[in-house]
Parts: structure tokens; C-alpha cells; sequence
């Protein structure tokens, strides 16, 4: 499939694992921020730990920016804690997800939690990438006029009967 991102900017995404206080887990995973730029580290290698929490480099996505998100990247950045949704999904494999996708649209951001076994968090967005998405903005953005629609007006059948039953 050919993208319409105008800017792609490339992030790497930190993971942690966390022992739970559960009966019903060992341990709780979720991403917990996004850096621009691609580090040299291998997907899933760690970077630092404590008795409870180990921090992980998650791996690689691309934020793709669309011309016609403008109005959602500028509510999300005006709403006082600009974001950015890290979308990981469950693996069979010996790693315990696989970075799908972030985006700093939080629409789509909702829209990953369709999938219910996929992992979906929030995380800060980091300054470097909220000035990318204010100058994107700043040039892509077109005000588009709120247009009520009017609905159409149809007679129910009893009203058609009864107009009909006057003449």
C-alpha cells in the first residue's frame, strides 16, 4: 500500500516490564516513551533494571503525517500533554510483543484499541517531535467550515394516509 504521509518521522519506543501484584500475572508490560530517531540497539535489548521494573528498547515505527489529520495533531497538541499511541500486539514467539505502529493522531490512537489483545498506551511525546507536528501543522492546516446537515423530512405512512384521506 503506497503512503500519503507527507513527513514520516522514524521513533524508537521504551518498553518495561513490571512484577505484578496479581494473581493472575507474573509480570505487566507497557510502553512508556518514544524518542525520535533510530538507535543502533537491537530490538528488545535491554536498558536498565531494578528489583521490580526492567526497561527494554521495543524497536522501530514510523509516525506518519497526513495533510487531512491536521485538525486531530492540533487537538492533541493543544491539549496541554501532547501524546503519542504506541500500538504492540501479543507474539507466540519468545519476545512477548511486536511494535506495530505510533502515531501522534489520537484518533487512530483510539482506534488501535479495536484490536482487544493489543497492547495500547499513551506516552509523552517528546519536544523534538511536537515541534515536527507544530510546523506541520502550522503549514498543512486548512479551517474547514462546520456545515449542518438537514435531514431529509419523511412523511410516515399514517400522515400519507391521512393527507390522502382529506382530499
Amino acid at each position: 500500500m503506497i503512503s500519503t504521509a507527507l513527513i514520516r518521522i522514524p521513533v524508537g519506543v521504551v518498553i518495561e516490564r513490571r512484577k505484578a501484584k496479581s494473581a493472575w500475572a507474573d509480570v505487566l508490560w507497557r510502553p512508556v516513551s518514544a524518542f525520535a530517531g533510530t538507535p543502533v540497539a537491537a530490538p528488545w535489548t535491554p536498558l536498565g533494571a531494578d528489583d521490580e521494573v526492567t526497561l527494554f528498547y521495543a524497536g522501530e515505527a514510523v509516525i506518519e503525517l497526513h495533510r487531512t489529520e491536521t485538525t486531530n495533531y492540533r487537538e492533541n497538541l493543544a491539549s496541554g500533554v501532547p501524546s503519542l499511541w504506541v500500538n504492540m500486539r501479543p507474539t507466540t514467539s519468545e519476545l512477548p510483543y511486536e511494535l506495530l505502529a505510533v502515531t501522534a493522531d489520537p484518533a487512530e490512537g483510539e482506534a488501535f484499541t479495536d484490536a482487544g489483545s493489543n497492547l495500547v498506551e499513551a506516552v509523552p511525546m517528546p519536544l523534538e517531535i511536537v515541534d515536527i507536528v507544530n510546523r506541520f501543522v502550522a503549514t498543512h492546516h486548512v479551517e474547514r467550515p462546520f456545515v449542518k446537515r438537514q435531514r431529509d423530512r419523511q412523511e410516515s405512512p399514517s400522515s400519507k394516509s391521512d393527507r390522502d384521506s382529506q382530499r
